[in-house]
């Protein structure tokens, strides 16, 4: 099977967000992924914001040095604690804020953008919240692997998104391998977070931005994720492609224009509410 590889973008807003984004060449390419930013926060960094017609994700990492203190304009007020997962559907509209819980302490965390089935673009917005003592933990010889989305090696994750997709926190001491499968029809992708390691014998890490990524395949695949010298962390993202169009303003994405001009409007309206 060939592997593509994404490069990642540094994206950084002053001295106190800086990030590696990874955003697909064109919208398929990630599909039902739409982009990841891995980032480090340690000051207010975006306003209330609107969101329409996907998800906005966010898990810490364990290493922050804060959680996360979101709230929207349902009435949510969430602080995501490290290890902690919070998913915001935003479908027909909803505002959001995040910013660190306890400023100037560092957050080390995901932002993961993840498209919504056509049919769900239009349905009322809604979060769910999953606590770090609650992400299942699959544990082998020099591997730990959380499990804050989807499933690996029998462990499930309790939450139950709108879109179902996969998300591996996987760490490795230096010579550690692991053998992660990819069921049929899923795409995965690969973002290294510290360190560098190889992907079927191909090596990847920060230093050379890359990102590789599996396509989809008409069989169940097996691959080997192994760690080099110092070890190794990697974010492994998994998902079946939704395969629609993706039109975006930035905030909003819909798979129709009619849609993303009706949601547009609703904002400048109000009827997504306002923080």
């Amino acid at each position: 099977m060939s592997t593509a590889i994404a490069r990642m973008q540094r994206a950084n807003r002053g001295s106190r967000f800086r990030a590696y984004r990874l955003h697909g060449s064109d919208p398929s390419q990630l599909d039902p992924f739409m982009g990841i930013d891995h980032a480090w926060m340690s000051a207010p960094t975006f306003p209330p914001h609107p969101h329409a017609g996907f998800s906005a994700v966010t898990y810490l990492f364990l290493d922050s040095e804060t959680g996360i203190a979101n709230r929207d304009s349902l009435g949510n007020s969430t602080l995501i604690e490290p290890g902690g997962l919070h998913w915001t559907a935003a479908g027909r509209g909803v505002v959001h804020e995040e910013n660190p819980a306890v400023l100037g302490s560092t957050t080390h965390l995901l932002q993961i953008f993840v498209n919504l089935p056509q049919a769900k673009q239009d349905a009322a917005p809604f979060a769910l919240s999953l606590a770090p003592e609650d992400v299942p933990v699959v544990e082998r010889p020099g591997v730990r692997v959380r499990v804050p989305l989807g499933s690996f090696d029998g462990m499930r994750s309790p939450l139950t998104p709108p879109t179902e997709v996969t998300l591996l926190d996987i760490t490795l001491k230096a010579g550690a391998e692991l053998a992660l499968p990819v069921a049929a029809g899923e795409r995965a992708f690969f973002m290294p977070i510290h360190g560098r390691a190889e992907l079927d014998g191909e090596g990847f890490g920060l230093d050379d931005l890359g990102a590789p990524i599996l396509p989809s395949a008409s069989d169940t695949t097996t691959h080997k994720l192994a760690a080099i010298a110092g070890g190794a962390r990697v974010a492994v993202f998994i998902g079946e492609p939704l395969h629609q169009p993706v039109l975006s303003n930035g905030p909003m994405a819909f798979a129709s224009e009619e849609s993303l001009i009706a949601a547009t409007a609703a904002y400048h309206r109000g009827e997504m509410g306002r923080l």
